[in-house]
């Protein structure tokens, strides 16, 4: 038999250009929110991809932005420590050395004719001399096995890391946040997107399959709380409805799920705020 391979690889680039659909689409299942608002990864995520002849975990990162306040700061972080200690970094910018192979992924290709892909590739090749240019469209899967198929064959011989059922190192309360905060993405549109937080403060199993699930959702102003709300509640009616089915699928049980919204002023540029709602650089 062939010895086992594995290693860790890191995907980073510029916000909203589809890193996060990219590995729920390799790994199968869905893990990073994925929303068509610009950086909305905020923490640095472990998805792990397993087969017969392998074991990949791909670090899902913030997108690399100009950093406006704290928790952009936060995110630029997260996203560069991904490039350390790391054997395959899939990235656009800052490679000069990361001392390891550099795939350049480019995404979307159902949107771009072939001119345009071709275009790209040559534009990018000129500045970095990638171990392997891949175009794809994450969102529908286009050519994304590829992705794995390529990594596989620079992978290193080694053991595998997490259980051949693990997906993500990522607590289920985080992930159960990370939903709300989605569908709050999704239902109040461009008017409050990133001064939303979520948080989870109660999860406790209630009866034989009924699970109590105690959310809230930080904004920073007022007016954003009554667009979080809704008129007669309808939007948080929305979120929670939707949030709901996609818990209830993640943990297999019945979800009643209780989201209340608060005011925390300026929540961004608060460090303080920051590390007590998860966003800690380690």
């Amino acid at each position: 038999m062939e010895s086992f391979k594995s290693g860790f690889v890191a995907v980073v680039g510029r916000p909203n250009v589809g890193k996060s659909t990219l590995i729920n689409h390799i790994i199968k299942h869905k893990v990073s929110i994925v929303s068509d608002k610009a950086q909305t990864t905020r923490n640095r995520i472990l998805c792990i991809h397993t087969d017969d002849e392998c074991q990949i975990v791909f670090l899902d990162t913030p997108g690399i932005h100009k950093p406006k306040h704290k928790l952009g700061e936060f995110m630029d972080e997260a996203a560069y420590q991904s490039l350390r200690d790391i054997d395959a970094v899939f990235v656009l910018e800052k490679l000069k050395d990361v001392g390891v192979p550099v795939f350049l992924i480019i995404n979307k290709i159902d949107v771009m004719s072939k001119e345009e892909i071709l275009k790209k590739i040559t534009e990018y090749a000129e500045l970095y001399p990638f171990a392997q240019v891949i175009p794809i469209s994450a969102l529908k899967g286009d050519n994304v096995d590829a992705v794995v198929d390529e990594l596989r064959k620079i992978l290193p011989e080694g053991p595998k890391y997490f259980p051949d059922d693990m997906i993500t190192d990522q607590p289920e309360r985080l992930l159960v946040a990370e939903i709300v905060r989605e569908k709050l993405f999704r239902c109040t549109r461009d008017e409050v997107p990133h001064a939303i937080a979520a948080y989870v403060e109660e999860m406790t199993q209630r009866g034989k399959n009924k699970v109590y699930i105690r959310v809230t959702v930080y904004v920073e102003r007022d007016s954003q709380k009554r667009i979080v709300i809704g008129k007669n509640g309808a939007v948080l009616k929305e979120v929670g409805n939707l949030a709901r089915q996609e818990i209830e699928n993640l943990l297999g049980s019945s979800v009643y799920l209780d989201i209340w919204v608060k005011v925390k002023r300026d929540w961004r540029n608060k460090s303080g705020a920051l590390s007590e709602l998860g966003y800690k650089n380690e």
